[in-house]
């Protein structure tokens, strides 16, 4: 593997961005983001974990793109379940634009699996100070459909799989011995916040070195994606692009997401996770990505 890009604050080493890993095909391979650490230096992602290997810290992961899997593991097929297939796609840096020590920004190919680019995407991946406790993972993606025909984005919901509407930008966090809590804007638990629309969404990790992670919807003209959330056999976080129905894009035609993750050492009350919230989502939303 290509030696990781480290992404810092001040002197602070906060996370480390593999941008050509080499990976088994079946995880579908993707640039990815771990380890991300707090300012104290806490791990606040999984890679690979057993449960998921094709869990990669922080990428940008999809299901189903014009059939192609893109986010590794097996594919859900009506009738039969999740099976292994001969699918997996891969994500491959095509060229940086800027590499700076709290800033990258790339171009990469999205290859199918039978060699042909699917899509281009436009990387913007910036860390961002917050406070004495805290800092932001600033992530920005731009995917353009480049074959002739539309091109659908897909998930094993939309595919028949109740529930399971994951694919987009995907947190896999650390959960170690720690309970996980899940906080939104006006109500708790994975039961009441997956599969909802919600300014923002946080997950804290309890125990010796606990840490809060909150998602913030980064793009005021854009309609926030439903989240995908689970806080109980693992933790992760993603926003969903194709929740219960496909999303389709034309030939030459784009779709952008924005994410912000502020990553805070400690738990945090609702309170002051709603107010970091509101802080980091009026950051300078610069184009392009």
């Amino acid at each position: 593997m290509t030696e990781p890009i480290s992404l810092r604050i001040g002197d602070r080493r906060v996370a480390d961005y593999a941008w050509q890993p080499r990976l088994p095909e079946t995880v579908s391979p993707r640039p990815f983001l771990h380890p991300v650490r707090t300012l104290a230096g806490t791990e606040v992602t999984e890679s690979m974990p057993a449960d998921h290997q094709h869990h990669l810290g922080v990428s940008v992961a999809v299901a189903d793109v014009g059939g192609a899997n893109f986010w590794g593991g097996r594919t859900f097929v009506p009738g039969r379940g999740p099976v292994y297939l001969p699918n997996h796609g891969t994500q491959r840096h095509h060229r940086w634009t800027t590499r700076e020590a709290a800033s990258v920004r790339h171009e990469l190919r999205w290859i199918g699996p039978a060699g042909t680019d699917l899509v281009r995407e436009r990387r913007h991946i910036a860390a961002v100070p917050v406070n004495d406790r805290a800092w932001a993972l600033d992530f920005r993606f731009e995917l353009t459909n480049v074959t002739g025909e539309p091109l659908a984005f897909a998930s094993p919901a939309t595919n028949g799989r109740p529930g399971a509407g994951y694919g987009g930008f995907f947190w896999r966090a650390r959960r170690g011995d720690r309970r996980i809590h899940v906080l939104g804007p006006d109500r708790t638990g994975e039961r009441r916040l997956h599969g909802q629309r919600t300014a923002w969404l946080a997950l804290t990790g309890a125990g010796s070195d606990p840490w809060t992670l909150i998602f913030v919807a980064g793009d005021p003209a854009q309609p926030a994606d439903l989240w995908f959330v689970r806080s109980r056999d693992y933790a992760g976080v993603g926003s969903s692009l194709a929740w219960d129905q496909p999303l389709v894009v034309g030939s030459g035609t784009s779709l952008s997401r924005r994410i912000i993750t502020v990553v805070a050492d400690g738990r945090l009350r609702s309170r002051e996770v709603a107010d970091i919230a509101g802080e980091v989502a009026a950051l300078d939303d610069e184009r392009p990505p």
